[in-house]
């Protein structure tokens, strides 16, 4: 990715403070959509897109930890983190915090992914000083009550038990196990019922204390912001949480790692009597920090990534075979995967897999059509416009680049990215990825003499 950095300017000290550094790192146009990023002496860093034609704005905190970040023990333990930061600080009760920014009309959330977890708020203009102060408050003094940890067990157990019975998407966890193994990155997000259960509020605090400090963090805000607003009000509530003491400290650099998945033909079935059967077929993919994620980007959206994509065409238009079927990517700090899934009917289900396998191997043979690539680029470039039309995409977008890439792209940048993708390096991608032997992960309600065919979709 690239930036556009103006040079670093200091501001003044006052009263002894320590001297923050601040850069233009996107100049934007007549100030809008112009990205700022700000490096407080703690080690926290701020980034903000100013967009004075809206009247709302979406303030988000990243820290850099995920279930990645786990020991088998801990397993959970992230997301189970993300509830109880909801549940009180010393300043405010659970119902205090939620009350705060229903009565202003705003959203709050929050979100654990495998390599980040993302805390944010998004309410009007006006409210912005509110929602940076709740939202700070919940990630510098959350109290971990003991109650609570043990209220909260039972809601995520419940989580838990909701995804388990949505197989299209406990499908995609089987398959990050089928690839992954018995890793962090192939454990589930949420943990399972026994790793929960056995977790305690002292594992969870120290949890707590090793991956929340300001050095971890990025502070996120989009919308009819100021940057120096922002900055002021944010360090005014890091510092009474007393979380900038140390005045020498430097952010952490995004996650690195040069990790080979060579996981090649296995089959993981989860037999369930389900209506459908749900199916995952993939291989290895890309980095997230991979130059030919572009090109992976085309191909993907080509082979499955809308209606008029070669799977959608074969299996759904055509035959009549499954109601969703697509193909997708997941880019991780170190590696990345490449899927295709399809839910149908359990008797259609090997019919569905050799329709899939052959189209991969006719792309990864022949490559993709001129107009089909042209295709793919308008459908990306598009979908990438289109989903940064709101300030909670926006805080998204910047608040990741800085975590994950260290460095903000434009969108102008992406796009020309994007539309510099050719014929030759969407081939050279397939014939790199689809060339290996996929492995399989299914959910559903197949017979022994289906669940001993299933080999065969991998071979």
């Amino acid at each position: 990715m690239t930036s556009r950095s103006s040079a670093t300017t200091a501001r003044p000290s006052s009263g002894g403070r320590a001297v923050a550094r601040t850069q233009t790192l996107l100049p934007g146009s007549n100030g809008i959509g112009t990205v700022r990023r700000t490096v407080l002496p703690g080690g926290l860093r701020i980034v903000t897109e100013t967009l004075p034609s809206v009247r709302s704005a979406t303030f988000g905190i990243w820290a850099n930890v995920g279930s990645r970040d786990e020991t088998p023990a801990l397993n959970g333990a992230t997301h189970y983190l993300e509830h109880l930061l909801f549940k009180g600080t010393a300043k405010r009760t659970a119902l205090d915090i939620s009350s705060a920014i229903d009565a202003v009309g705003g959203e709050m959330n929050a979100f654990t992914a495998k390599e980040y977890t993302c805390y944010y708020a998004r309410v009007l203009d006006t409210d912005l000083p509110l929602a940076i102060d709740v939202v700070c408050d919940m990630l510098t003094g959350s109290l971990i009550a003991p109650e609570d940890v043990d209220a909260e067990r039972g809601v995520i157990l419940e989580e838990i038990a909701m995804t388990e019975d949505d197989p299209g998407d406990c499908v995609h966890d089987l398959f990050a196990h089928t690839m992954l193994g018995d890793t962090p990155l192939g454990r589930p997000v949420l943990g399972t019922v026994d790793t929960i259960n056995a977790l305690n509020r002292g594992q969870i605090a120290r949890f707590y204390k090793k991956h929340y400090d300001p050095t971890h963090l990025v502070v996120a805000a989009a919308g009819n912001v100021d940057h120096t607003t922002v900055v002021r009000q944010v360090r005014r509530a890091f510092e009474k949480a007393g979380a900038l003491t140390r005045t020498d400290a430097v952010p952490l650099a995004p996650r690195q790692g040069s990790r080979t998945l060579r996981t090649a033909g296995k089959v993981e079935l989860l037999n369930r009597r389900t209506e459908q059967a749900h199916v995952v077929l993939g291989m290895p993919g890309l980095a997230r920090t991979d130059d030919r994620r572009w090109a992976l980007g085309v191909l993907n959206a080509a082979l499955g990534g809308g209606m008029s994509s070669r799977l959608f065409q074969e299996v759904r238009e055509k035959r009549g075979l499954a109601y969703s079927v697509y193909s997708y990517t997941s880019g991780f700090a170190d590696c990345g995967l490449f899927g295709v899934y399809a839910g149908c009917r359990p008797s259609q289900v090997h019919d569905v897999l050799k329709l899939c396998r052959d189209e991969l191997d006719r792309v990864a043979a022949h490559g993709l059509a001129d107009d089909e690539i042209a295709r793919a680029i308008g459908q990306l470039s598009g979908s990438t416009v289109l989903g940064l039309e709101d300030t909670g995409a926006l805080m998204n977008r910047i608040g990741k680049s800085e975590l994950c890439w260290g460095e903000q792209m434009s969108v102008d940048d992406m796009l020309a990215r994007i539309a510099e993708v050719t014929p030759d390096d969407v081939r050279e991608v397939a014939g790199e990825l689809l060339t290996h032997r996929p492995s399989l992960s299914v959910i559903g309600p197949l017979k022994d003499k289906q669940a001993d065919r299933l080999h065969e979709a991998v071979s």
